[in-house]
């Protein structure tokens, strides 16, 4: 049998084996590698963003198909899709009073059917949502995010109100999906349409990481400046790159359960 092994999967076997140091070294030589070659493909930079909020759409398609067709929430963290609308419709604010475009329109729909999915979950769905599971206290987001978010926010022109408010759904949305680790975390075991929603959702904030970069590079750093001063340009480019490495462990687990054609994937400890 180990004769019969693809190069994958000895890759992967090799890539598991290794120290934590390895690991993450190995990863963020594939980011680089990844941002050069969208930076080589992808004329249009700022198209990534839209890519990244359809990825992010198709995720919730996932989402929608399992609550209506599954009739069941297990494995889902409410908490975590409350913490997303929350920023959700803290970013629509920003958007309206700020700057309306496309980003406007994309947030609308993604909040509508968060929204129905928080619904689904609290109402109709509840006898199968694990709550014993669901045990990751927002607060310590919350608050912290809120506290930064004072002391750290855009030195543009805008009224203080909005510009913390900007910097509130930043720093949120960066560990929003905190809450959906911890639950499969405590489960062990993550049943595929949840697995394809998370992984849709690494992969959508690592296009959005990749969108912010590529600009800055683009722009010759600009588009920092453009930001304001201070520590808040050096602070979104860092909550990008927070959001993309939490994710980042699960996608591997992820794209090796899909290569070994396992339907549900199975975390070891300490994936989260």
């Amino acid at each position: 049998m180990k004769g019969n092994k693809t190069p994958i999967h000895a890759a992967a076997t090799w890539v598991r084996r290794q120290p934590s140091k390895i690991k993450i070294f190995l990863a963020v030589i594939t980011a680089i590698a990844a941002l050069v070659f969208l930076r080589m493909v992808v004329e249009d930079h700022d198209s990534l963003f839209v890519v990244a909020e359809a990825v992010h759409a198709i995720g919730i398609s996932v989402l929608i198909y399992k609550l209506t067709k599954e009739r069941t929430c297990a494995g889902l963290s409410l908490k975590s899709q409350e913490l997303t609308a929350i920023f959700l419709a803290v970013r629509l604010y920003c958007s309206f009073v700020m700057e309306y475009d496309i980003h406007t329109l994309l947030d609308s729909a993604t909040l509508v059917t968060t929204l129905w999915v928080i619904y689904m979950m609290r109402f109709k769905l509840r006898a199968s949502y694990m709550d014993d599971k669901d045990n990751f206290a927002i607060y310590y987001v919350l608050i912290p995010c809120a506290v930064l978010s004072f002391l750290i926010h855009p030195s543009t022109h805008h009224h203080l109100v909005n510009r913390i408010s900007w910097a509130f759904c930043v720093y949120l949305e960066a560990v929003s999906v905190l809450p959906q680790l911890q639950v499969m975390q405590n489960t062990k075991i993550v049943e595929p349409f949840t697995a394809h929603y998370v992984f849709a959702l690494g992969v959508a904030r690592f296009l959005s990481c990749a969108h912010w970069i590529l600009q800055v590079l683009d722009t010759r750093g600009r588009l920092l400046t453009a930001l304001g001063y201070g520590l808040w340009p050096s602070m979104v480019l860092l909550s990008e790159i927070v959001q993309t490495f939490i994710l980042a462990d699960f996608c591997y687990y992820y794209v090796k359960s899909l290569i070994g054609g396992q339907l549900v994937l199975r975390l070891p400890s300490g994936v989260v």
